[in-house]
């Protein structure tokens, strides 16, 4: 890969590969806890609306497609938390809406069907000097706030109605993760395409959460095979000549196949539960430990263990992670 660095424009398709890799796996990681995963597919649409209309005017189509993917974004927010129509009709309506207008608008306009092929799938190759500065602002942005609002985020997609309960403002932290998500779209528009980039949003963290002991561990490491798929996809599509895209995408698919292949023989050869010291105080609901569901009864996390009773013993149940640092919660209170 050291030689690619030698050309200008793939130093600059590596840079933005890496601005991409790190922030979409980071605000994926919610989207799938609250069973959104589809959501940057609707916005990429829209966000073609807006390059399309940025095409038309002469207007850098970064910015166009920003607003219309963070308007788009909050509308769709508002109508869900009203209740006045499903999610999925609404994302459904900017799913074709966008697409369609985006198609009309650019057949009056000059640009010809690579221009169409370069925003859907990506032309990684294509990335000016001031995409660059553009992705880099939004994609520090989207991290940073990511990070912080973890907790928050995380505590109003597990369990909104506790959230809500706990004074979290949780309709302005579905809002902020909704643009979150759209600028994440737009970032990537360039890297892999707006009709890709819901995978790399999904797959990594749908591979992470095979290996990961926490959902803290599972956002770094979707985040760590978002960069690998990423860097790995640019350097690999210039060499045998591929959209730069859709060699992303199959990598971080095939490293989701790898993972859940590695996990499948990990839980067939390794022992699934390993006894453990016995206790001198019962677990329950007002034990002080925090309870995690599995299979048909509950596990308790103490002294970094999870452990459950077992007749007059308390098995280990050592392929199971402590949740140590997942966000705070009433002690004996489930995490999903």
């Amino acid at each position: 890969m050291l030689e690619l660095l030698d050309y200008d424009f793939m130093r600059r398709a590596l840079l933005a590969a890496l601005l991409v890799g790190c922030a979409a796996p980071l605000v994926g990681a919610f989207l799938v806890q609250r069973g959104l995963s589809l959501v940057g597919d609707g916005l990429g649409h829209v966000a073609f609306a807006g390059v399309a209309i940025g095409v038309l005017t002469g207007t850098q189509p970064v910015w166009t497609a920003l607003l219309a993917a963070v308007a788009a974004a909050v509308v769709i927010e508002l109508v869900r938390a009203r209740g006045r129509t499903s999610g999925d009709v609404a994302l459904a309506v900017m799913f074709y809406g966008g697409i369609a207008f985006g198609v009309v608008v650019l057949s009056a306009t000059t640009a010809g069907s690579g221009a169409l092929t370069s925003y859907l799938f990506g032309a990684i190759t294509t990335t000016t000097q001031s995409d660059i500065v553009a992705f880099a602002v939004l994609a520090v942005a989207v991290v940073t706030l990511t990070w912080v609002l973890r907790p928050r985020l995380f505590a109003v997609a597990n369990d909104p109605e506790y959230a809500r309960a706990s004074g979290l403002p949780v309709l302005g932290l579905n809002i902020t993760l909704a643009v979150l998500t759209a600028v994440t779209v737009v970032v990537s528009m360039r890297v892999v395409g707006l009709l890709l980039i819901s995978a790399l949003m999904i797959v990594p963290n749908a591979a992470a959460q095979l290996l990961a002991r926490s959902f803290r561990g599972m956002m770094l490491l979707a985040a760590a095979i978002g960069v690998a798929c990423s860097l790995g996809g640019v350097a690999a599509s210039y060499a045998l000549s591929t959209p730069s895209g859709g060699t992303i995408v199959l990598l971080a698919i095939g490293m989701f196949v790898a993972c859940a292949v590695g996990d499948a023989l990990r839980r067939r050869l390794g022992a699934r539960h390993r006894p453990a010291e016995l206790h001198d105080h019962e677990h329950g609901p007002d034990c002080g430990h925090d309870a995690v569901p599995h299979d048909d009864h509950l596990d308790y996390v103490h002294d970094g263990h999870r452990h459950a009773h077992h007749g007059d013993h308390y098995d280990e149940h050592s392929d199971h992670a402590s949740v140590a640092d997942a966000p705070e919660r009433p002690a004996g209170r489930a995490v999903q």
